[in-house]
């Protein structure tokens, strides 16, 4: 993905539905924003019951930001024709944790290897069209945990980096999980070393 080290694409939402048709063929197209591959199944399925005459449910996502993971499915459709054609979208529009998915209601006639290429490759496209694309920031997570007489120092070194707190607890003792961005995780971790004594966990 050309984006920057901070920074990945993603969409905000999952999609609208969109339809595009070939020589009666019907191709239903979704987008979805994806966390983890177990999400896959599920959505799918909703699908399916949704269209219950539906020949073929071919999908392609890909998740993570610095060790990336596919997965094109054809469910029975041609080999590469059309997992991969959607897989292709994905990849043109720069996005990650995303999975789209072209549903096919047949018409009769048979489109042939490329037709089904350009067919899913439309759908897919015309699926990421319609969606709200975002920028998200790579983050790294640090548990910090310490005494009350060193909040003031912890504080204000999270206030000068502008550090998201994703958690804090604060009995007895205190627990933070903070998220950082992942290019300045070392210059922070580094000046949060300073103080004494603060236990730091990358998570």
């Amino acid at each position: 993905m050309h984006v920057s080290q901070d920074t990945y694409k993603t969409i905000a939402r999952p999609s609208n539905e969109v339809l595009f048709k070939d020589r009666k063929s019907k191709f239903y197209g979704y987008a979805f924003p994806l966390e983890m591959e177990s999400e896959v199944k599920p959505i799918v399925d909703s699908l399916k019951k949704r269209y219950p005459t539906a020949n073929h449910f071919c999908y392609a996502w890909r998740i993570g930001i610095e060790k990336e993971r596919f997965r094109a499915n054809d469910d029975g459709e041609p080999k590469n024709s059309a997992g991969m054609p959607i897989y292709g979208q994905i990849q043109s529009f720069e996005l990650t944790n995303v999975l789209v998915v072209a549903v096919r209601i047949f018409g009769g006639a048979k489109l042939g290897v490329s037709g089904l290429i350009n067919a899913y490759k439309t759908t897919a496209q015309m699926a990421l069209e319609g969606t709200v694309v975002e920028k998200r920031l790579v983050e790294a997570k640090m548990e910090l945990d310490f005494g009350y007489p060193i909040m003031n120092d912890v504080m204000r070194v999270l206030k000068k980096w502008n550090v998201r707190t994703v958690s804090r607890e604060m009995e007895g003792t205190c627990s933070f999980v903070i998220a950082v961005p992942k290019s300045k995780r070392n210059a922070i971790h580094q000046e949060l070393k300073k103080i004494h004594p603060l236990k730091i966990t990358h998570i």
